[in-house]
């Protein structure tokens, strides 16, 4: 039976009594405290007083030294080698004043609680009859350590959740990086930290951010250094100052920068798989702990979730500016006459402007792709561009495709949906065939237009428009108005800017830069080598009056593209271009006897060749197979205007 110092007149059972007492108090305190600096301060005054020792201490070997984790009485210089000796055996043991026991196996914490006497003689009992003071000492210091880690967690989890919900979602890359290296640095009290996200198909780990480099981003070989090891391996490292050959000092040197502590753990994805690595350099005091592991590897859990959105959403703003710039690209002006230059020259004045455009034109000529292109050129071009059929749209159907409706608004609206307004929100609405549409339709528009709100069928809550408005339509409108089958007011709210686009029959020699264009992209659609014009075939295209105008064009290359067995295209493969009857200008007057009915079609045929030349006569008479003297001799024949060495459109005006 172990003796308490100073009870040796006290009986077996009061002694045993306490003990039990002493072990009871150092439980408590254990139980009760939240730190393991906070039990010490109160247990190691405890038993230097069951003890009778004028000194306590608590210390650990680590790194290859001692640390004094707490004490109690006068500060002593500890006894290094007598530590040593209770670590190596795990045996109390005692030399001069100092006595020495063992708190836990060396396997574990290699701690050790130290006790000083007043002199050798003072030691009232031998170091292993105070063994069950140094197990109880250990126990209750578990149960502080364990508190400790406890509460420790519980304020990491806390932090790193502030962290985590302060960290921003709107898809901006690498100011989420920058917040989440500066969350770690405060977090883990480090001098730097960085992300490295792993590019796979070049082995590439992609640091950022990255102090003190050019454009804050450094690349290093993915089997590099510890961050290589760890993206490799998938498991944590920390590098303590004596580990520190592992560090690839390459990096230190680029930066100018020494590296003495470094942790590093992976980053994963939802689906378990690598995305690269969060590093932590330079504890500021001391070095990285366990807990730093754990409180970065919590972090990180964080970080790749929020890695993981916010790449997917770039992914799709990517795919999405990628479609946007293909569209904008197919729908780009194909020719260089006059009248397609100065229409370009428009498209690039009014397309930064938010102007109601009206685009007149007749059938087949280009009106929505005028209207996609002012679209893709201005600010909008992220925005949708939705196209309406006016002449599709029934009296009862307007409002409800225009507006949208709510749910139960009629027999067959089983489900809310939104009106083409609010689907072109912040984009463009073009609104084709507008002349087509009812009276009590434009009526409708022109409230929207007007007021910028719309409100669903059987609904009530105003819904703002920001929608750019583009109109388009083959009619003469003005005299629509005049004849009362379109409101004044709408037009003069469509018409701020017009834009007039030319036949196909006027555009000269865009028939072939557009026959070639389409017929390129459809050769390319159908797997086949491009097709090429005959010589006859080039004269029978740009001779064609072109009724459909680019729509009909465009029609007769993709027929051929697909159908035509041969690589080469003669005048008689176009055999099946048509005039249908009723369609575009009639070259002469059935009313005149066949002698003036010559003489006019000859004057047309002149004057459209001389048009398709640009007034370049020498152009024109070559396409008609004359000499130019022959030309100008043929028109005064026939009562043209000429002017001898001028061109055609001087002459005629």
């Amino acid at each position: 039976m172990a003796t308490i110092p100073g009870s040796a007149n006290k009986s077996p059972e009061t002694q045993t009594a306490q003990w039990d007492k002493l072990s009871a108090q150092l439980l408590r305190t254990g139980v009760a405290a939240d730190s393991t600096a906070a039990f010490l301060a109160l247990s190691l005054p405890i038993v230097v007083q069951a003890t009778a020792a004028e000194y306590a201490a608590v210390a650990r070997f680590e790194h290859g030294g001692w640390l004094n984790l707490g004490e109690s009485g006068r500060p002593r210089q500890l006894p290094h080698s007598l530590l040593a000796d209770v670590l190596d055996r795990e045996q109390p043991a005692a030399a001069d004043v100092w006595m020495g026991l063992p708190l836990a196996p060396r396997t574990e914490n290699s701690e050790v609680l130290a006790l000083c006497f007043s002199r050798t003689g003072a030691r009232a009992l031998p170091p292993a009859e105070l063994s069950p003071l140094a197990e109880t000492l250990a126990e209750a210091l578990a149960w502080a350590r364990a508190n400790e880690r406890s509460r420790r967690r519980i304020e990491r989890l806390e932090a790193i959740a502030q962290i985590a919900g302060r960290w921003n979602h709107d898809g901006a890359m690498e100011p989420l990086l920058v917040q989440m290296a500066e969350a770690a640095t405060r977090l883990l009290k480090a001098d730097r930290a960085s992300i490295f996200l792993w590019d796979r198909p070049n082995h590439t780990l992609v640091a950022r951010p990255a102090l003190g480099l050019k454009d804050n981003e450094l690349r290093i070989p993915d089997d590099a250094g510890v961050v290589g090891q760890v993206v490799r391996t998938g498991q944590p490292r920390r590098i303590r100052v004596s580990e520190g050959a592992e560090i690839d000092r390459q990096v230190d040197r680029s930066q100018n920068y020494l590296t003495r502590t470094l942790l590093c753990v992976p980053l994963h994805g939802s689906d378990g798989e690598i995305l690269g690595a969060f590093e932590a350099i330079n504890k500021l005091s001391g070095e990285f702990t366990a807990d730093d592991e754990q409180a970065l590897v919590e972090l990180a859990a964080h970080a790749a979730v929020a890695l993981e959105n916010t790449q997917h959403f770039q992914q799709l703003l990517s795919r999405h500016q990628h479609v946007v710039a293909q569209a904008a690209e197919n729908v780009s002006l194909v020719g260089g006459s006059p009248p397609v230059e100065a229409l370009r020259s428009t498209i690039a004045r009014v397309a930064s402007t938010d102007l109601a455009i009206l685009i007149l034109g007749e059938n087949g000529t280009g009106k929505e792709v005028v209207a996609q292109s002012i679209h893709y050129q201005s600010k909008r071009r992220a925005e949708p561009f939705v196209a309406v059929n006016c002449a599709a749209l029934t009296e009862t159907l307007l409002e409800s495709e225009l507006f949208g409706h709510e749910k139960g608004a009629f027999t067959d609206a089983h489900e809310a949906r939104a009106g083409r307004f609010e689907l072109a929100a912040g984009g463009t609405l073009f609104l084709d065939e507008i002349g087509d549409l009812s009276l009590g339709g434009q009526a409708k528009l022109l409230r929207v237009l007007e007021e910028k709100v719309v409100v669903r069928v059987g609904g009530s809550r105003p819904i703002h428009t920001d929608a750019r408005v583009i109109a388009a339509t083959n009619q003469d409108l003005a005299q629509m108005v005049r004849e009362k089958r379109f409101r004044q007011d709408l037009y003069f709210r469509l018409n701020v800017v017009t834009m007039s686009l030319p036949p196909l029959r006027d555009r000269g020699d865009d028939i072939m830069l557009l026959a070639e264009h389409f017929l390129d992209d459809f050769c390319r659609k159908a797997h086949r080598k491009r097709l090429k014009f005959s010589a006859a075939a080039r004269t029978r295209l740009e001779g064609h009056a072109w009724p459909g105008n680019v729509r009909e064009l465009r029609n007769l290359m993709e027929r051929l593209a697909y159908l035509l067995p041969g690589e080469r295209i003669e005048a008689e493969d176009l055999a099946f271009i048509l005039n249908p009857a009723g369609e575009g200008p009639p070259v002469v007057g059935l009313d005149l006897p066949l002698s003036s009915a010559t003489d006019q079609f000859q004057i047309e045929y002149i004057k459209r060749h001389i048009q398709r030349a640009r007034g370049n006569m020498s152009e024109a008479a070559k396409r008609m197979g004359l000499h130019r003297s022959n030309l100008y001799r043929k028109m005064r024949q026939l009562g043209m205007p000429t002017t001898e060495g001028g061109d055609f459109e001087t002459a005629k005006s």
